[in-house]
């Protein structure tokens, strides 16, 4: 199934699946792609068939992206405030539109980074298949149907 990075006693190399998910790739393979919209993530890789359905994502990357345009943007405003003293809905449209660009450039990234992130850490399912004969835990409300 997933043969390219699957080497599932020991850990899995951070940086290249990091790069990978920057360029929105699949972070086993590289080769293919993550998602199949803008922020939707596929089932599988379409090239090496990695399960990519156990990410949990979630908020992070809007966080990270939020963290980072602000530390980019800030400065950017002061300085320019500063030094040119720019009317100031020129400055507003000219900084929005460059928030919302960066923010629009960045946060599918992030979430590729995430995801890869989640990957090389074999977190939240991407670790190896149990190993036969090994006890499953249970699901909620299991107990009672034993009984």
């Amino acid at each position: 199934m997933a043969e390219a990075g699957d080497n599932r006693g020991q850990g899995r190399a951070l940086w290249p699946a990091l790069r990978h998910g920057f360029r929105r790739r699949c972070p086993n393979c590289g080769t293919g792609g993550v998602f199949k919209g803008y922020l939707s993530v596929r089932d599988h890789c379409p090239v090496c068939e990695e399960a990519l359905y156990h990410q949990r994502a979630d908020d992070g990357p809007a966080y990270l992206t939020i963290l980072i345009v602000g530390h980019v943007m800030a400065p950017l405003i002061l300085g320019v405030y500063a030094a040119l003293r720019p009317d100031p809905l020129i400055m507003a449209s000219v900084f929005s539109v460059g928030t919302v660009a960066l923010s629009l450039y960045l946060l599918p990234r992030l979430k590729g980074m995430m995801i890869a992130f989640q990957w090389a850490k074999r977190m939240h399912g991407f670790g190896p298949d149990p190993v036969e004969g090994e006890m499953e835990m249970p699901a909620l409300g299991d107990e009672a149907a034993a009984e």
